[in-house]
């Protein structure tokens, strides 16, 4: 297999803040990896490197074969399929749903006078249909609830056929039926042989699909603990990451966590 990411000593720091501190990761073909880790421990600014959106301060962030800072940008983003907050904030409110997602086949963010291929349309179609979302194909963007939202932007992200997809905090804004319905679809696409390389990031491991293989727990910046999941996510190292002793429990392919009972929750 080869390296889809291959990151080395990594660092980001802006102004007296490191917001990444040394990171190595590598990330290879076929591999879905979980980033789990507490608000400002650094996981959306590696999302943020790993779709070339942010350069490291030092560091050598590798990206599908290339290097980042050695590469024009515009080149390497097609091939890597991103959901995140950020992205979703320039995504024009008055925009179809079938046109935000159609519209990833060109790179562009809103329709303009681009000519789509009908294969495009129906593309647009399956994947909308794949993430469950068929229904909001007429609707605007501005319309729909934070959950469906995700959703859109997860068959946006989809749609070139990307070798690398980011997903930053798919299942935040879902109430209890979506999130379980969202974790089984992304359960299916890790499931799939075809599919691109994977990275979710999310605060909760109840948020983690099944067939994901990896996960990185980071916390202040520096990674805690990173390897297969069922050897890495340890009571032990989500303690450390999350600051308090917490109990992990494992239901089927399903894991949930909960602070432990009488514990101290001053843990450094």
């Amino acid at each position: 297999m080869s390296d889809v990411l291959a990151f080395a000593g990594v660092t980001v720091r802006r102004g007296a803040n490191t917001l990444l501190d040394d990171v190595y990761w590598d990330v290879e073909e076929g591999q879905r990896w979980v980033i789990l880790g507490p608000n400002g421990a650094g996981k959306t600014t590696l999302l943020q490197v790993a779709a070339t959106r942010m350069h490291p301060t030092s560091g050598v962030a590798g990206i599908l074969g290339e290097v980042l800072g050695a590469v024009d940008v515009f080149e390497l983003r097609p091939r890597i399929g991103l959901s995140s907050a950020a992205l979703a904030e320039r995504i024009p409110r008055g925009e179809l749903v079938r046109d935000v997602v159609v519209t990833a086949s060109y790179g562009q963010i809103g329709r303009w006078r681009e000519n789509y291929e009908s294969l495009d349309h129906d593309r647009a179609t399956e994947l909308l249909e794949a993430i469950g979302a068929a229904h909001l194909a007429d609707r605007t963007f501005g319309t729909l609830s934070e959950g469906e939202r995700k959703r859109v932007q997860i068959a946006r992200a989809l749609m070139t056929d990307p070798e690398l997809l980011l997903l930053d905090e798919p299942a935040a804004g879902l109430d209890l039926g979506g999130r379980e319905d969202l974790v089984a679809r992304l359960s299916a696409i890790a499931a799939d042989i075809y599919a691109p390389a994977l990275v979710l990031v999310t605060h909760h491991v109840e948020e983690i699909p099944p067939n994901f293989t990896d996960v990185l727990l980071i916390r202040e910046g520096r990674i805690v603990a990173q390897g297969p999941i069922e050897v890495t996510l340890t009571e032990e190292n989500l303690g450390e990451t999350f600051g308090m002793p917490l109990e992990l429990n494992k239901h089927g392919d399903r894991y949930s966590a909960r602070a432990r009972q009488g514990g101290d929750h001053g843990m450094a």
